[in-house]
């Protein structure tokens, strides 16, 4: 894999959040959607996101990631939940983060890659066919 390789990878979130319009009702006031945060290049800053902010496949904290949501989406829309859903990527990506992973056993208490990805992102992963196509889940894939 070379450095200008295209890689891509987003964290998933299902987000309800409400409106704070000025002199105005709405109704509904609340609405649900879907929001991708794309995942920094292994190695890059915060591209340990899923380490600080999953367990499981599942937020840690709801409330830091109701934040993290936040603080992606405009003035006065408040999150009044964000639920991780999953983790989309292209196989650059997971080879990608596989070997920054590897790089680093330590720093995450375990013993293989495998272990790595499914105590924080659980079964959540989908790879994308590289057609756009959802590929399969990650943990089926082996990993080292």
């Amino acid at each position: 894999m070379t450095g200008a390789e295209a890689m891509e990878a987003s964290y998933v979130f299902r987000v309800r959040f409400t409106l704070s319009p000025r002199r105005a009702r709405i109704d509904p006031d609340a609405f649900e959607t879907v929001l991708r945060i794309p995942a920094p290049r292994p190695g890059e800053e915060g591209w340990l996101l899923f380490r600080d902010a999953l367990w499981r496949g599942e937020a840690n904290d709801e409330e830091h990631v109701r934040g993290l949501c936040a603080d992606r989406l405009p003035a006065g829309v408040e999150v009044v939940s964000a639920r991780f859903s999953e983790f989309e990527t292209d196989r650059a990506y997971l080879e990608a983060l596989r070997d920054a992973i590897a790089d680093d056993l330590t720093a995450f208490r375990a013993d293989s890659v495998r272990e790595v990805l499914h105590k924080y992102l659980g079964s959540s992963i989908r790879v994308d066919g590289g057609d756009g196509t959802a590929a399969g889940r990650a943990t089926d894939d082996p990993a080292p």
